[in-house]
């Protein structure tokens, strides 16, 4: 499922229009991202924790060549699933 089908879901169950649901959509996103941004973990309960986790430097290998490489530090996100969406999908 991509974001428009979301939002055309959205839509349909909240009695909103498309429009209105993707603006809703953009908004929970970008809170999201925000909140992440700061450091926070976002908890949706019953679906799941997003948190920002810290990936230190390391070394790489180039699959063509075998040669190492070093990669930088960075950020990432992680997800971490509540126990209902875990139910829901076993």
């Amino acid at each position: 499922m991509r974001k428009p089908e979301l939002a055309a879901a959205i839509a349909e169950k909240a009695d909103l229009t498309k429009d209105q649901a993707n603006r809703v959509l953009n908004a929970v996103l970008e809170e999201i991202t925000g909140a992440l941004n700061r450091k926070d973990s976002v908890t949706l309960v019953g679906f799941g924790t997003f948190v920002q986790r810290h990936r230190g430097a390391r070394t790489g290998k180039n699959p063509q060549t075998g040669q190492p490489v070093k990669i930088k530090a960075s950020n990432t996100v992680a997800f971490k699933p509540g126990k209902a969406l875990k139910d829901s999908i076993n």
